[in-house]
């Protein structure tokens, strides 16, 4: 027979998404970290090339 789980409590529940909502935030505020590098011309943190052979 089944049987239900115990129910999660609402400080657990909480606590897990304040974790979620924190890394959402951080990656949040790195991509635009990125994107103004990126605008202001000057990346360090990664490899870009703005020179695009079209043929």
């Amino acid at each position: 027979m089944a049987v239900p789980k115990k129910r999660t409590s609402k400080m657990k529940r909480n606590s897990r998404k304040a974790n979620w909502k924190r890394k959402s935030y951080f990656a949040a505020q790195k991509s635009l970290s990125l994107a103004k590098s990126m605008l202001r011309g000057k990346p360090t943190s990664f490899v870009y090339s703005l020179d695009v052979d079209e043929e």
